[in-house]
């Protein structure tokens, strides 16, 4: 199935051009054509199409994937009343005393909060197989770091001022690549900034459309 992708803004990085009214071919799993709408929808008359408001970017990367996923609980909505909503560390996190089985839960947990940011990859070596399982299964892709990044850990990866083009994980293309994108329901890259990843309306990883809120 072909499915066209069209937002207000179109920021394909590695240092190309924004195209306003931009668009991305998805065929299947991969990118069939990014460009100016017009151009993708006329070469393209049968395809299914999905309008978003706001900016269409490449995936984001969060450099926190140990943080975020093996230090920190992420509670069920059920534990609510128990342990509260955010991520549990330090002492807290220590007393729960998991189980493989509910590492694997909270990864869960936590890598959907993660999409609704915009993320398609986590940096860092992790090492726990119920939380590599829950990342990979989703398609979230592994990324290497060089060293710890500074912190504290954000599940934002454009918090505390980082640009854009340093949270993306790779440009959008060529045709044949991973169709994987993210949609911030801001007008422009200086308002994405401002808002932060949590602006995210639509994350897609190899063609599936893993979160949206519209």
């Amino acid at each position: 199935m072909l499915t066209v992708h069209a937002a207000d803004l179109l920021l394909p990085g590695g240092g190309r051009a924004p195209v306003p009214g931009g668009a991305v071919l998805v065929r299947g799993g991969e990118i069939g054509a990014v460009g100016p709408y017009e151009e993708v929808a006329a070469a393209h008359p049968g395809a299914r199409l999905r309008r978003w408001p706001g900016v269409l970017t490449p995936g984001l990367v969060n450099p926190y994937g140990p943080e975020l996923l093996e230090r920190a609980y992420h509670p069920d909505p059920r534990e609510a009343a128990e342990l509260g909503t955010e991520p549990l560390t330090g002492e807290a996190l220590a007393a729960l005393e998991l189980t493989d089985s509910r590492w694997g839960a909270s990864a869960r947990r936590g890598v959907q909060r993660l999409l609704a940011h915009g993320v398609v990859a986590v940096a860092g070596e992790l090492r726990r197989r119920a939380v590599v399982d829950a990342v990979t299964r989703v398609g979230l892709s592994l990324e290497q770091r060089s060293d710890d990044p500074p912190g504290p850990p954000s599940l934002d990866p454009l918090a505390d001022g980082r640009p854009l083009a340093e949270a993306l994980v790779r440009p959008l293309g060529p045709v044949g690549a991973a169709a994987t994108f993210a949609v911030f329901d801001a007008p422009d890259e200086a308002a994405l900034l401002t808002r932060g990843a949590g602006s995210c309306v639509a994350t897609v990883i190899a063609g599936r459309l893993l979160h949206r809120t519209r």
